[in-house]
């Protein structure tokens, strides 16, 4: 079901004792829950998320419990950004229930906004490795996936064998994929923390360095390139640098040479993933969207990776 603002909004109220909600907006819901913001009467904001399936309020509750140990290390300095941290919760009908937190301030990164050089470039770098570094029980003991590096693949390769069997994706392009992901190299890595769902809209930025990490439903213990996909894809080649250099410098003894390759790969296997996404719900215009997508970096990969004569003809 979809719950509209002011239903959130007295859903905010029976969770948090004394929050009298004045106003209600919607917020950014994913495709699992609904999300609204509730202003008070002090004029406190307040972020209320209700999930709407079983499966979305399992989640759920294995976030919270991550949000728990994650705010431990950012209240003690090992994690350069603040997370969202519970103030209540309320059972919905339904079954499962309803999570209310302050809104942390902040507003979302913009990408194309990001320069490179020592500023908030920088800060994004330092708020990945610091991410990075921290230890993977935080995840293990919350019931979140743990991945060793040679699953990892594994996952990555039957993702792309089912999206070959849509007959969707160009032929150029599963040979590519198929390539990098028996190329066993390139997956000699030591698994971390990861957010998993890295976006501007979860990437909070105040005073010119990140201030708050959102939306941990995703996290898992895994391949890091993954948190570095979305900047390597989407900022600037020059910011994207300033970003990987302030990365490595935060980074203990990392030796991962393949690191930057496998970030632009796992971007390209988003894609893939939007397509399954869209043909296991049945949404035509998300497989639209998605094919529309793959032609393009299709055609983008064979520009920038010409066939040779001998092996066009």
């Amino acid at each position: 079901m979809t719950r509209s603002p002011l239903a959130l909004a007295a859903i905010a109220t029976a969770a948090v004792p004394g929050l009298d909600a004045w106003d209600a907006h919607p917020g950014t819901s994913g495709a699992d829950d609904d999300t609204a913001v509730v202003v008070d009467a002090q004029r406190t904001r307040w972020v209320v998320r209700a999930p709407r399936t079983p499966l979305a309020g399992a989640a759920l509750e294995a976030e919270v419990g991550l949000l728990g140990s994650l705010d431990e290390h950012a209240e003690e300095g090992r994690l350069p950004f603040a997370v969202p941290r519970p103030a209540g919760f309320a059972a919905l009908p339904e079954g499962g229930r309803a999570m209310v937190h302050r809104q942390l301030p902040g507003v979302p990164l913009r990408l194309a906004a990001l320069a490179p050089g020592p500023g908030l470039a920088a800060s994004v770098g330092r708020a990945l490795a610091g991410l990075h570094e921290l230890p993977t029980a935080l995840v293990e003991g919350n019931g979140l996936p743990v991945y060793d590096a040679e699953g990892y693949r594994e996952r990555r390769l039957s993702e792309v064998d089912e999206a070959a069997r849509t007959g969707l994706v160009p032929p150029a392009l599963l040979r590519r994929w198929e390539r990098h992901l028996e190329d066993v190299s390139l997956w000699r890595f030591r698994p971390t923390v990861v957010h998993g769902d890295l976006t501007e809209e979860h990437v909070l930025v105040r005073d010119g360095v990140v201030s708050a990490v959102l939306g941990w439903s995703e996290a898992r213990v895994a391949d890091p390139a993954d948190d570095l996909s979305w900047l390597l894809v989407a900022a600037s080649p020059d910011a994207a640098e300033s970003v990987l250099e302030a990365y490595l410098l935060h980074r203990a003894e990392l030796t991962d040479p393949h690191l930057a390759d496998r970030a632009l790969l796992a971007g390209e296997l988003a894609l893939a993933r939007w397509l399954l996404h869209g043909v296991r719900t049945g949404d035509q215009v998300v497989v639209a969207d998605a094919v529309a997508m793959l032609r393009e970096l299709d055609e983008s990969v064979r520009e920038a990776e010409p066939v040779p004569e001998a092996v066009a003809g």
